[in-house]
């Protein structure tokens, strides 16, 4: 297993992480452009199918990475401590586990995998290579999700959880004039379920759990893939309403109702504004101020753990990780959404 390296800083020793990036996307360009606001971070390689293009998203950094077309070589390089994989949905876990068997650590973008077997086949992995697995799930890293779970106690009794991501996408345009892109092609994992809806599910289950029941609605597209859905999740003493879509747009933010205020979250799915609406109509904001790009917490929480030798982050767990897939297999089961990667034995 390639180590990673301290270096000194001041009077301090600094871990720095070389990483890969499986993904020559703009969410790469994005995570990259986050990652370089810490001196930990170092980017090492990249994987593309095409040498090509791998070299002309190399040649955008200094010092250059190195360019793979095959991910078992970059996963075996000396010069990559962890890999982050933004490459379609459908290859999450094919391309996680590669790189885990190799004894690289893994931050995978969401959703971290198309099914629960997926999932678990995942996690066995990163124990059995003893390598630390995170979904990048960055809103939940985010300095307002964790006002969200301080505070979260000022409500009361919850008695319900409600958050949408409704986003129309530029390539549904095409869509409409006969071409289908990855956004909306089922041999990738797509669809507005697994694409936003994640952003809402997952914030539940870190915060709720496990819920008792699931019911789902979808509009499933001629592609095969949904979209826009609904679901209503019951828990013991609450309930949970989510909407997604990838042809509607929303303006309502989220909210977390209880017996004595709501807390009201402008985006769930990158919260910057936070307040608490009491019953006697004073008004709390629990916003907390952000330094940073939004996705750089994700690669904090990622560093920090390797820092302290620990291998699952306690908020973007893998059982939060997990409850999320099962969430989103049930809403697919009921409404009659399949993928091409539910039948394949990718990951055995």
């Amino acid at each position: 297993m390639a180590r990673a390296a301290y270096i000194r800083e001041d009077d301090f020793e600094l871990l720095q992480v070389r990483f890969g990036i499986i993904g020559t996307n703009w969410i790469t360009e994005r995570f990259i452009q986050a990652a370089m606001e810490s001196d930990q971070f170092r980017l090492t390689a990249v994987y593309s199918r095409s040498q090509e293009k791998g070299s002309a998203f190399a040649a955008k950094y200094e010092p250059r990475p190195a360019v793979y077309t095959d991910i078992s070589e970059m996963a075996a390089s000396d010069e990559v401590d962890a890999v982050y994989i933004a490459s379609p949905n459908s290859f999450h876990a094919e391309h996680a586990m590669i790189c885990m068997n190799h004894g690289k650590h893994v931050l995978c973008e969401k959703p971290m995998a198309s099914n629960t077997a997926e999932v678990h086949a995942m996690m066995k992995a990163a124990r059995e290579n003893n390598v630390l697995l995170m979904e990048a799930l960055k809103s939940t890293m985010m300095p307002n999700f964790k006002a969200v779970r301080d505070n979260m106690y000022k409500l009361g009794r919850i008695r319900r959880y409600f958050a949408g991501y409704c986003q129309y996408s530029s390539r549904y345009d095409a869509f409409q004039q006969g071409t289908i892109l990855n956004a909306f092609n089922p041999e990738f994992s797509n669809g507005s379920l697994m694409d936003l809806g994640v952003y809402c599910i997952y914030p539940m289950a870190v915060l709720f759990g496990r819920p008792e029941a699931v019911k789902a609605e979808g509009i499933k597209l001629s592609s095969g893939v949904d979209g826009e859905g609904s679901l209503l999740i019951r828990y013991p003493d609450m309930d949970a309403v989510i909407m997604h879509s990838k042809i509607s747009d929303s303006y309502l933010p989220a909210e977390i109702q209880g017996e004595n205020g709501t807390m009201v979250i402008d985006k769930i799915n990158q919260p910057y504004d936070v307040k608490i609406y009491y019953r006697d109509g004073t008004i709390e904001d629990i916003t907390q101020s952000q330094t940073h790009e939004s996705m750089f917490y994700e690669l904090e929480e990622f560093i920090g753990l390797l820092e302290t030798g620990k291998r699952e982050s306690s908020m973007n767990s893998h059982e939060a990780t997990l409850v999320t897939a099962e969430i989103a297999e049930e809403a697919r089961r009921q409404i009659g959404l399949v993928y091409p990667a539910d039948g394949k034995n990718r990951v055995n």
